[in-house]
């Protein structure tokens, strides 16, 4: 199962609002979680992604936020801005000379496969360094915006185009 290295690309901005929390170790994420749940189960929220977005969402903090404890450095930080069309995740650690590696050709019983998975989920994702930090990310669906924003399909042969 051979992979390209986790792209390198900066963190892209996203308007909404933004959540933010410091994981200072293993038992916090759980917490942490919990309250991300509750936040994203609020009817603002809600009524603007399905609720297999809201468990990709996460599902995704939990694989980056337990890398990040595992495997950067320092204090760990996590945030999350709600946009209108889907997510964006950025935690960070005090490791840039780090960058994430996916696991290749590992037995997916031996675990390791949590890259995998949030490239999966992702609509897009990557990792920057920047002084004294390293930031993991990625943009997540809401479930109900489409993949491609901003693509209008070409009309077929023989259709007229609706301007």
């Amino acid at each position: 199962m051979g992979q390209e290295p986790w792209p390198h690309a900066p963190v892209p901005s996203l308007a909404g609002d933004v959540w933010h929390w410091q994981l200072e170790a293993m038992h916090v994420v759980s917490r942490v979680r919990a309250d991300l749940r509750a936040r994203i189960a609020h009817p603002s929220v809600c009524s603007t992604s399905t609720d297999d977005a809201r468990d990709g969402l996460l599902l995704v903090f939990e694989e980056l936020a337990s890398n990040a404890l595992r495997h950067g450095g320092g204090a760990v930080r996590a945030l999350v801005v709600a946009g209108t069309d889907g997510w964006l995740l950025d935690l960070s650690d005090e490791a840039p000379e780090r960058p994430p590696v996916p696991a290749v050709d590992r037995d997916p019983a031996l675990g390791g496969m949590g890259l995998h998975l949030v490239a999966q989920l992702s609509n897009d994702y990557g990792w920057e360094s920047r002084p004294g930090r390293k930031h993991v990310w990625a943009m997540l669906p809401n479930g109900l915006a489409p993949l491609e924003t901003g693509h209008v399909p070409e009309p077929r042969a023989g259709e007229q185009s609706r301007d």
